[in-house]
C-alpha cells in the first residue's frame, strides 16, 4: 500500500523530542516519510505526531539508531499499530531482543527436575513438553505478544546506502557505547536537498565529517557543559562514561566541530541530546552560534534547539 505524507510536495524534517528520556525524529522527502528512533511510548509518539501535524498512517518505516531504551521504548507497539518496517543492523537488532527478552537463570533444583522429565520422556517415547520455567520468555503467555515482534523487519550496513520508497538512507557509523551505533543522511535522488541525525556519540571522527558534508538540515547533538557535568549529581562513573568516546558530545565538542570542520552550508542546525542535568539551552546555544560567527544568516545557519518534551514545528524546505 502506497503512503503519501501530509506534506508530499515538501522536504521536512521534525524532531518530536531529543533527550535522555526518549529520542524521535520524522524525516521525509519525496513521497516518502520515515521516523527514526521511536524512544517514546506509542502513544505520546502519536500525540506529538499529531501536535506537528505530522499523519502517522503515512510513515512508510521506523530507523533504528541504536539499541538504548531512550530510542527504542515504544518501538515494539508503534511498529504493530502502523504495521510498518523497522530497520536495524543485525548487531543492533540482537542487543535489542536480548534486552527485551533476558535470559533466565536456572536453579541446580529446578535444573535436576528438568533433566528428570527430559529422562522419563525419551524413555516413554514421547517428547518432553516445556514446562513453564523451561519455557522462552515469549513462549510463557500464549495470548501475550512477544515484545520483538514486529510487522516487518529489515538489516542494513553501516556505509551502505539503501532506499525506502523515495528516499535514500545513508548509514555511518558513530562512536558510542551501543552494540552498532549509526548515524544517518537522507534525500531523495534528483533532490537537492540533504538532511542528516548525528547524536549519541563521543567524539566526531573522520567518517562522520565526511558525512556531514552539504547537508541542509543537521540534528547535532550537543549533550552537555563540560564543568556543569563535572560539578552535577551524576556518579563518577556515569561521568567518565558520558565524557569518554563512546559517550556524549559536549556543547564545545559541537562548537568545535562547527568552527573546523562543517562546510556551513546548512539552513538549519538543530543541536539535540541537550542533558536536562548538565546543560543549559542558553548554553549550547551560544556556543554553537559563536562557532558559526559571521555565517549566520536569515536564510542559513539559523540554530534551533530541540527539547525533551516538546517537538519541534517542522523544519520545512
Amino acid at each position: 500500500m502506497n503512503r503519501w505524507p501530509l506534506y508530499p510536495l515538501t522536504v521536512r524534517m521534525t524532531v518530536l523530542a531529543s533527550g535522555s528520556r526518549g529520542n524521535a525524529t520524522v524525516v521525509a522527502a519525496a513521497g516518502t516519510a520515515v521516523l527514526v528512533d521511536a524512544g517514546l511510548s506509542c502513544r505520546e509518539i502519536l500525540r506529538r505526531m499529531a501536535a506537528t501535524g505530522e499523519d502517522p498512517a503515512q510513515l512508510n518505516a521506523i530507523l533504528i539508531t541504536h539499541e538504548h531504551l531512550d530510542h527504542v521504548a515504544g518501538l515494539s507497539v508503534l511498529a504493530r499499530k502502523l504495521k510498518i518496517p523497522v530497520f536495524f543492523t543485525e548487531a543492533t537488532h540482537r542487543a535489542w531482543v536480548r534486552m527485551l527478552t533476558p535470559q533466565r537463570r536456572m536453579t541446580y533444583k529446578a535444573w535436576l527436575e528438568k533433566m528428570q522429565r527430559e529422562r522419563e520422556a525419551m524413555e516413554a517415547g514421547i517428547e518432553a513438553t516445556p514446562s513453564e520455567a523451561d519455557a522462552e520468555p515469549c513462549e510463557e503467555a500464549p495470548k501475550k505478544v512477544c515484545p520483538t515482534a514486529l510487522p516487518a523487519l529489515e538489516f542494513f550496513e553501516a556505509g551502505r546506502s539503501f532506499r525506502i520508497g523515495n528516499l535514500e538512507v545513508c548509514p555511518f557509523t558513530i562512536p558510542h557505547d551501543a552494540a552498532d551505533p549509526c548515524g544517518f543522511v537522507f534525500y531523495a535522488p534528483g533532490e537537492s536537498i540533504r538532511m542528516a541525525v548525528a547524536t549519541d556519540l563521543g567524539y566526531v571522527p573522520p567518517n562522520v565529517k565526511l558525512a556531514l558534508k552539504n547537508v541542509d538540515v543537521l540534528l547535532l547533538e550537543s549533550n552537555h557543559d563540560l564543568e556543569m557535568l563535572k560539578d552535577g549529581p551524576y556518579p563518577w562513573s556515569v561521568k567518565q562514561r558520558v565524557l569518554s568516546r563512546v559517550g556524549h558530545l559536549s556543547n564545545a565538542a559541537a562548537a568545535e566541530f562547527l568552527m573546523r570542520d562543517y562546510d556551513g552550508g546548512a539552513h538549519t542546525i538543530v543541536l539535540g541530546h541537550l542533558s536536562e542535568q548538565n546543560n543549559l539551552p542558553e548554553l549550547a546555544k551560544l556556543a554553537a552560534e559563536q562557532a558559526i560567527g559571521d555565517r549566520m544568516s536569515l536564510l542559513g545557519n539559523r540554530v534551533l534547539l530541540a527539547q525533551q518534551d516538546l517537538a519541534l514545528e517542522p523544519i520545512q524546505l
